[in-house]
Formats: C-alpha cells, structure tokens, sequence
C-alpha cells in the first residue's frame, strides 16, 4: 500500500470520486476532507523525504483546518429556519449524457468526452492515442456546422496476446471491416455504409508519407479487392480513404483504425454488449459457439461473433456484415444507455481503452478533438442512425463466386442520397419540413417561354469551361437566346443558384425545368444588368455541376436498399 492509503482500511477507487455537477452538466473530481488525492493518471506531485507522504501543493488562497491541501473550500449551506424544510436546487438533465461513445469497423472506435475536471488525466490520454497522416487524401477535418463523413476500418492485422489463432498471421493489416458513417448536417439522422472488403475496385495512385518523413507515391491497381487499399504495397489508410472517394465520390472527413484487440478491450470495458442467434452457432473458424437465443458476450466472445461467417446466411463476407452491424446497434445501444453513461467508473475505464484502441488521421490527434467529435455524435437519436450496406453483385467474370462488383443500377442512388445528406430514416422535423415546402413553391406557377429567359452564366466551382458548355446548351437545344457567359464567380460554391428578380420569377421556373434545378436553387433577389444593359437573372454554377443537361434535383427520400436496419431494432442473425 503506498503513502496515499497508509491509515486506512480500504482503497477508493478513483473513478468513484469524479461526480455529475448537476448545474454544468460536467463530471467534476469530488475528494471530501477524509479522501486520499486522486490516483487519476498524470503528473505525480513530489515526495516530501522527511515525512515519505505526498508534499501539500500551493494554494492561492489561505487553507483552514481540516482541509485537505490543494482543496477549494466550499461555502457552507445556511442553516433552514425552524419548522421549515430546505429546499435542494433542482437537478437539471445533463447534456453531457448526450455524447455518444461509439463503436464501429471490426472494431473500431470510441469517441470520449472528457469532463472539465479531469486535466490530470488529458495528457495521460492524450500519450494514448496513435496518429497517422491523412496524407491529404480527406477533407481537413470535420467542421461543426457541416454534415460529417468518418471512415472507420477494422483491419485483419494480429497483434497482441491471444490472436495468433485467427487466420492469417502474418497479415500487414487489410481494411477487412469497412464503414463510412455519415452524419447529417442538422444531427438528425445518420447513415453507416458498409463496403465489402470483397469488393472489386479501382485503387489510385496513393501520395503516402514515410517513416522518415518523405513522401512516396504508391502506383494504383484496377480491378483488386477493396482490402487491399490498405497495407498492400505499403499503403496507408489514407489510401483507403482515396480509394472511398474514387468509389462513392464522397470524400471523407476523418478515419480511425483499430484492429481485433478493439473489440475485445472495448466489450470488456462496457461490461459486454447483448446479441441475439436465430439458431444454435458453433463455427470452428472464428471459435463462436453459441446456443440459439439471446447472449450477452464480450472479449473473445465478441470478437469470434463479429468475424463469423461460414455459419450464418450464405456464409460469405455479405453474412458477416450483417452479423457486425447488429453488433455495433448493440453497443451503441448500450454505450448511449444511462447505465454507461451514468457510471464515472466505466467512462474512465471506456476513455482509457478506446485511445488505446484507435490509430486516427493527425486531424483526430488529441482528446479534445476527440471530444468534439463525440458531441456532435451524441446528438444522434439512435432510432435514427440507419446500417446499410453498398449493393453488390456477384462478380460475373468468376465461376466460383468468391468477390462482388458494384450495382450499377442501385448503388449510384445510395452514394447520392449520402451526398446530398438524405436521410434514410424517416425524421420529422418541422422547421427543415416548412423550409423545404418554400422551396418547393418557388417551382410553382407559370412559367415564360425559352425565348424571354434573359440569364448571365458564371462558373462558380464547376469544371472549367462549363459556363461555355452551359451556353451553347442553352441557345442551341433549349432556345435560351438571350443568355451569355460571364466568366467565373466572384467565389466558389458547394451548389448551383439562380438568382432572380421578383418580376422574374416565370423566367426562373422556366430556367429550372429545363435544367433541372431544384427549388432549393432559386433564391429569390435581385437581377443584374447583363452585358447589353438590360435586367438579367444570374446563374452559378457550383461544384454539384456533372454537365449541361444533367438534372441538379437533388433527392429528397432515400432508395430503396436490400438491406437496412437501425441501431435501436434488436434483430436475431441467421
């Protein structure tokens, strides 16, 4: 027993000590006057060598007795008045129970808030955490008021004690679990994709920084498994994150990595997760054995759990997939529940093993960013996070069938419905839903003739040369005369605009239904003299242009997908 626990006969665990301020909705460290000081990790105070017991630290204010040193004084409570009760101040439902501790990949990542109190602690968890370059392959980070895209990827590589047994070891780590989670811009929803890591793909060329700091470019393949855009031919997981792009065409924000002790630390450290078998599973290649019911199941447990296939539906990597996200709706539900998020010990515990767990991007490098990302996740309800996965068909060019290719057909409308941030749940929102029937009727109405649509054309993010494009368009297959080209935008935008007068408004109808613009585009306003002196509308085109004749209505309800669930639905596997 050290000096801090001399004299006494028991030892307080640490994590009991940090309690929820019901007036900041913070985890603050509580030591009462009898309390040894917090063996939280982090700098160590110096030891007195006269006495062998922790030196007193400085205090800026005078001490009284009986307090411990170090310690802020509190006020002392007013005693009530005879006959009268006192009154306890109200205690307020805390936002912080909000932050979402998360999960994902094969398995993947925790995001921690960490309470204002716990300083101590944040170098400690901060020394914790691995950071890789991201190589310029994302975004730069995501941005608190824009809809969010993290990669998460769950490798195959075998490190620590008790996973020499699984497959291949001497695996470099292929991206073998694959989710881009997007979160909606108003936090409503959010969408975990799922990609095959039997998916056939284009790999390209990858600009990855190297152990000594220079750079290398590592040649592309066509025509490879998704898996091997990771740790094939020294690739990083930033090009994981290109060859995402270059498939989906969204480009992700962020990524994390873990490998399989992620699971298992994880699970342990939540008290394990609950999932459900429609039939008994007794696999001996990823060593689950499990009865036909429900199972609460952690460590080893989980981790043949998520990586079983051969006994469950048509036994292939798509069956996997599923069993994985039923497990991550699991946790989730489990992390997001008050038994978790009420219990100092186990958020302690959960902050000290999911830095652990994680390799993130070097814009993820820090437990305050950390922090910020799991608020902006906690404000998901999970009713409305949708697991989905990219549809697939089995590879035409193989007789025995062992990878997929894309849907040319369905999986485009998925990519898109992500893209434009469209919910794949359905979510009431009456703001946004009255902002959209104001777009709407703005299409509404009569409309002119081609030949009286008067409009300036600027490029404002498209490919170059497509205000030209757009010119010759208009005049040559819709009768749009009286249109030129202005050049390029005074800036750059996400989204092509119309905008127009108010005794424009049949011109930009017109205008919209030939180009196919959504309501959301006209933005009623003013117009501008065009190059002859005469009022003209002004269109811009953002970087959503893909070309002249291609609509730009966006969707507003999500396709139809093979296979959908939501993280509050407990569902058996198969």
């Amino acid at each position: 027993m050290d000096a801090q626990g001399r004299g006494r006969a028991d030892n307080i665990d640490p994590a009991d000590q940090w309690v929820l301020n019901p007036d900041t909705g913070e985890y603050e460290l509580r030591l009462t006057p009898s309390a040894p000081q917090s063996s939280v990790p982090g700098p160590r105070r110096p030891t007195s060598s006269r006495t062998g017991t922790d030196a007193p630290r400085e205090t800026a204010g005078r001490e009284t007795p009986g307090q411990v040193p170090g310690q802020r004084r509190r006020r002392a409570e007013p005693e009530p008045p005879p006959g009268r009760r006192s009154r306890r101040p109200v205690k307020k439902k805390s936002k912080a129970k909000k932050v979402l501790l998360w999960t994902g990949g094969s398995m993947a990542f925790v995001l921690v808030a960490v309470s204002a109190a716990g300083y101590l602690y944040v170098k400690h968890l901060n020394d914790n955490i691995t950071s890789v370059s991201d190589d310029g392959a994302s975004t730069g980070g995501f941005s608190k008021d824009k809809a969010i895209n993290l990669l998460v990827i769950g490798t195959d590589k075998r490190t620590g004690k008790g996973n020499e047994g699984y497959g291949d070891t001497g695996s470099v780590g292929h991206a073998d679990t694959n989710i881009l989670l997007h979160i909606s811009k108003d936090r409503s929803n959010a969408t975990a994709l799922s990609i095959p890591r039997d998916l056939i793909v284009d790999v390209p060329d990858c600009p990855t920084e190297q152990a000594d700091g220079t750079q290398k470019v590592i040649p592309g393949t066509t025509d490879v498994r998704f898996n091997t855009s990771l740790g094939q031919d020294g690739r990083t997981a930033s090009c994981t994150v290109r060859t995402v792009t270059e498939l989906t065409g969204i480009t992700p924000d962020n990524f994390m990595v873990a490998d399989f002790n992620a699971v298992k630390t994880l699970t342990d450290a939540v008290g394990g997760v609950e999932v459900c078998l429609a039939k008994d599973i007794d696999d001996s290649d990823s060593h689950l054995k499990l009865s036909k019911g429900t199972h609460n199941i952690s460590g080893e447990t989980a981790l043949a759990f998520v990586r079983t296939r051969h006994s469950v539906g048509f036994g292939g990597d798509l069956s996997r997939i599923q069993l994985q996200q039923q497990f991550l709706s699991a946790l989730m539900r489990k992390l997001s529940s008050n038994s978790t998020l009420s219990s100092p010990t186990k958020l302690v515990k959960l902050a000290e093993v999911g830095t652990k767990a994680l390799t993130v991007d070097s814009q993820l490098d820090s437990i305050g960013k950390l922090k910020d990302l799991g608020l902006e996740l906690g404000k998901l309800n999970p009713k409305n996070l949708t697991f989905t996965t990219v549809p697939v068909i089995d590879n035409p060019a193989e007789k025995v069938k062992a990878t997929v290719v894309l849907n040319d057909t369905k999986a485009p409308p998925v990519f898109a419905a992500i893209k434009d941030d469209v919910s794949f749940t359905a979510v009431k929102k009456k703001q946004a839903q009255a902002s959209k029937d104001a777009a709407a009727a703005r299409l509404k109405g009569p409309k002119s003739a081609a030949s009286e649509v008067r409009v300036r054309i600027l490029n404002g993010g498209a490919p170059a040369g497509s205000a030209q494009e757009t010119l010759s368009w208009l005049q040559n297959d819709k009768g749009v005369l009286k249109s030129e080209n202005s050049g390029n935008a005074p800036a750059e935008l996400a989204r092509t605009t119309l905008e127009y007068g108010p005794d424009q408004a049949s011109q930009a109808r017109e205008l919209a239904s030939l180009m196919g613009l959504s309501g959301s585009a006209l933005k009623p306003g003013k117009s501008v003299t065009n190059s002859q002196g005469v009022p003209a509308m002004t269109l811009t085109l953002g970087k959503d242009f893909q070309g002249a004749g291609v609509s730009l209505t966006t969707p507003t309800k999500a396709p139809d997908v093979d296979s959908k669930t939501t993280a509050d639905k407990v569902t058996c596997a198969k």
